[in-house]
């Protein structure tokens, strides 16, 4: 007998979780994202940003720290779902964090939303153009 899918992966990581909500895979990042941190989860963005025109969801709510390892995960994760033709929303929420991606200019190329409701609620929009 074929068994369906799990819809939530549970954590790959420590500091990441995948599932898949509304015809969207939601990359939950978690807790500290830094170099250590950016450097097991990469292999996992990797892997979910390979598929051809994939609607994904960066959920950064459950994030205690952001730094430029963080970012570098953020835009190599759009351009690879913008290069297959997919759609990449942001989820933040968090003072510090959005001040990083607007100092940055992240926040032009990837325009963070509040609530993941928002953004599994938008289907018909997608990030910023390569």
């Amino acid at each position: 007998m074929r068994q369906e899918p799990r819809r939530d992966s549970g954590p790959l990581t420590r500091h990441l979780r995948i599932r898949q909500d509304r015809g969207y895979t939601v990359l939950e990042f978690r807790g500290e994202i830094d170099i250590a941190a950016a450097a097991e989860m990469a292999p996992h963005l990797d892997r979910v940003t390979a598929r051809e025109s994939t609607r994904v969801v960066i959920d950064l709510l459950p994030v205690d720290f952001f730094d430029c390892s963080g970012l570098r995960l953020l835009y190599r994760a759009r351009g690879r779902v913008l290069e297959r033709g997919g759609q990449l929303q942001l989820v933040c929420a968090h003072p510090l964090t959005l001040r990083v991606l607007r100092v940055t200019g992240l926040s032009q190329l990837l325009p963070p939303l509040a609530t993941l409701d928002a953004a599994l609620g938008r289907p018909e929009a997608t990030s910023g153009s390569l």
